[in-house]
């Protein structure tokens, strides 16, 4: 049976790069792999056929013979797909980055001997007061973690004794276990892909060659910082295994809802009632900022519902103490519910004034 021409089995221009080529092959593997099509032969055939085409054109110096020899490969063509998977090596090696990315990592080989794994990463929560934002707040934190045991100093074995090479992969770290069509590599399930077993566990530790302690550290957090913000402190998670590096700590910081203030952004915002005479008259009223209290001048004829500006005093861009948002104070107008009888006649005296005419609602017996 003739071969069809590589490129067209992955239907791909000769022209195509490395990574279309991988893409296209992705797509046919998916669509073709036998665990798919259980039974189907004209399925299993597209599939190798795929394979052994991608096999040839996402190898660089394979490719440049394919292009210029054809299947003869300059006299090192194949012979059917045993001779694919004898040039390569077997059929899950070729594959292994790939059964990664389709079965999340199935396929492709676990950890190797001695590479460790990465500390975990933890995470805290902070909260502040709208006013601590100002400055930024330093805490004291208290954080339980996985630390490197100091009796067996990682190891994870008991001193005096020594780690053996796992039984089960030889100290590959990996297995191999068949299912249907494929052979794939597997982290070896006795020694996590270690390579090597623990005969004596680290009575401190068991074997785990971490212990868990409270790490005390301060942690500052900035000055104008967002609620919700997430700050990492590099180096501060848990402890790594088989010398790998510790995780990250991350900081979630939440700032507390304040009862007087809305914040949006940098500004600040908040209302105040002011005397309606002070609205009528002019005058300065106290009203509140994240530090206290300041004066606000009111100009006469002030309506209720207008918004007057304090330079300065809402909070600090991101880790600049000294450039704050502004402060923008509501006006609302306190309208008293009860008059004394000289209040009553000196409205009445002004409304009189004005030629306002005030029309008072009767009772029901009046």
């Amino acid at each position: 049976m003739t071969k069809r021409d590589y490129y067209e089995v992955l239907s791909v221009t000769r022209t195509a790069d490395g990574e279309t080529i991988k893409k296209s092959y992705r797509k046919l593997a998916l669509q073709y792999h036998p665990d798919r099509n259980p039974g189907d032969k004209a399925a299993e055939e597209k599939f190798k056929e795929a394979a052994e085409a991608y096999a040839v054109l996402s190898d660089a110096d394979k490719r440049v013979r394919y292009d210029q020899f054809g299947h003869s490969m300059g006299g090192a063509g194949f012979s059917g797909f045993e001779g694919f998977q004898d040039a390569f090596g077997g059929f899950s090696d070729i594959f292994g980055d790939l059964f990664e990315d389709f079965f999340g990592g199935s396929g492709g080989g676990g950890r190797r001997r001695g590479r460790g794994q990465r500390g975990s990463d933890l995470e805290y929560t902070v909260e502040l007061e709208l006013a601590e934002v100002l400055t930024g707040k330093t805490f004291d934190l208290e954080i339980p973690r996985k630390e490197t045991c100091g009796e067996c100093l990682g190891t994870g074995a008991e001193k005096g004794s020594k780690k053996k090479t796992c039984s089960d992969c030889g100290g590959r770290g990996e297995v191999r276990v068949s299912q249907g069509f494929f052979t794939l590599r597997r982290t070896c399930p006795r020694c996590h892909g270690e390579g090597e077993s623990i005969e004596k566990p680290c009575p401190s530790c068991h074997g785990e060659g971490r212990a868990r302690k409270t790490r005390k550290l301060q942690v500052k957090i900035p000055a104008g910082i967002e609620h919700g913000s997430r700050l990492r402190v590099t180096g501060e998670g848990e402890a790594g295994q088989g010398g790998a590096s510790r995780g990250d700590l991350y900081i979630q910081v939440l700032i507390k809802k304040n009862k007087t203030f809305e914040r949006q952004g940098h500004d600040i915002y908040c209302e105040v009632l002011i005397p309606y005479t002070v609205a009528v008259l002019g005058g300065e009223v106290e009203v509140p900022t994240l530090t206290g209290k300041t004066c606000l001048e009111i100009a006469a004829g002030t309506p209720a519902g207008k918004v007057l500006k304090i330079k300065g005093e809402g909070v600090p861009a991101f880790g600049m103490e000294n450039r704050r948002g502004e402060e923008y104070v509501k006006v609302d107008i306190e309208i008293p519910t009860k008059l004394s009888k000289s209040e009553r006649e000196l409205l009445e005296k002004l409304a009189a004034e004005r030629k306002e005419k005030i029309q008072m609602k009767k009772g029901l017996f009046q």
